[in-house]
């Protein structure tokens, strides 16, 4: 009775996605509604930053949401779509932003800071390698070696 209670609660405050697409807003043809929903998982809140169109209840999401669907009504492909929000919005109200102009500078720098790094790190260990010394004998005394031979016989 206890576990099923602890499930219960456990399930009850468990963090579930929570869409907040009002019912007002859902298309009658399932296939441009479910095209609004992928496209609204790529497009950024613009007040809540974190989430997406789809999650968010800000007022702008919910005109986001409208403006979607309402370019798929009119017949614009996903491409369209997405082009026509980052006009109007701009770039950072996608989750993705495209490679090209400045954010092919971004996309670039890590690849290029870490070969860079790789780099440093091989020229600093290559240049801390010791050179080998060759192998010295010392010489020895006629004495010196006499005695080192009657101790190396023991």
């Amino acid at each position: 009775m206890i576990g099923r209670l602890l499930l219960v609660i456990l399930l009850t405050l468990s963090p579930a996605a929570v869409f907040a697409v009002q019912p007002d807003e859902v298309l009658s043809d399932p296939q441009l509604e479910s095209r609004a929903r992928e496209l609204s998982k790529e497009l950024r809140c613009p007040v809540c930053q974190g989430e997406t169109i789809d999650e968010s209840n800000a007022a702008i999401s919910r005109d986001l949401r409208l403006y979607v669907r309402e370019r798929l009504v009119a017949g614009d492909s996903d491409a369209e779509v997405l082009d026509a929000v980052t006009d109007r919005f701009g770039e950072f109200v996608l989750f993705s932003p495209r490679a090209t102009g400045g954010n092919l500078i971004l996309y670039l720098a890590g690849p290029v800071m870490a070969l860079l790094a790789l780099l440093i790190g091989w020229r600093f260990l290559a240049s801390r390698r010791l050179p080998e010394r060759p192998e010295v004998k010392p010489e020895l005394s006629e004495d010196e070696q006499a005695r080192l031979d009657e101790i190396l016989r023991r």
